[in-house]
């Protein structure tokens, strides 16, 4: 088992990876890696300060699949290196301010809970799998939506208006694609196991 499994809890994806430390470095700078790439996917959201991007979901399934300590890890890396100054953050960009720099802040908090929630079978069922990531959703905001409201001096109002309502139905969409991917990969893993 990984250096940085917990105890008591059943594997994540990344511990059925051979290895031990090596491993766990190049599963934490893949995630980061992963979210920085998909942090190019971007929709600008009209009226909103804060983007549409592929990295929270990148950062869910990162938190999923690498477990709390790894998934943590791993957002911590991607927001260290991003606010350092290397541009991989959305659009190319890097340093840690603007509107949209608290979500990623929460990701760190996301990739932690999404990760000890998977360490608990959180992603071996399509139900489980959606509220581990509405769970995790809800951490990127419960830091997100803060920091949008004291970078723009909106109120909560327009804040949930501006940072959360619009990305509403495409959370939707990456809980649904996540819970039938990771699902349908433990049921792949099953399957070769036992094959094997």
């Amino acid at each position: 088992m990984s250096s940085l499994s917990v105890t008591g809890t059943r594997p994540v994806l990344a511990d059925l990876v051979p290895g031990a430390l090596v491993r766990d470095a190049v599963l934490v700078a893949g995630g980061a890696a992963l979210t920085g790439a998909a942090a190019q996917i971007l929709i600008p959201v009209p009226g909103s300060p804060v983007p549409m991007t592929g990295q929270t979901f990148a950062a869910l399934l990162v938190g999923a699949a690498l477990g709390w300590k790894r998934g943590a890890l791993s957002m911590a890396l991607y927001l260290a290196v991003g606010a350092a100054g290397f541009g991989w953050f959305q659009n190319g960009s890097s340093g840690l301010f603007g509107a949209s720099a608290g979500y990623i802040v929460g990701f760190v908090l996301a990739g932690a809970l999404v990760g000890a929630l998977a360490g608990r079978g959180g992603d071996r069922t399509p139900l489980r799998t959606a509220g581990t990531m509405v769970l995790g959703n809800l951490a990127i905001y419960s830091v997100g939506v803060p920091w949008l409201m004291a970078s723009t001096g909106f109120g909560l109002t327009t804040a949930l208006e501006k940072g959360v309502v619009p990305f509403l139905i495409g959370d939707a969409l990456k809980i649904a694609v996540a819970a039938a991917l990771l699902p349908g990969t433990w049921a792949l893993v099953s399957r070769f196991r036992k094959e094997s």
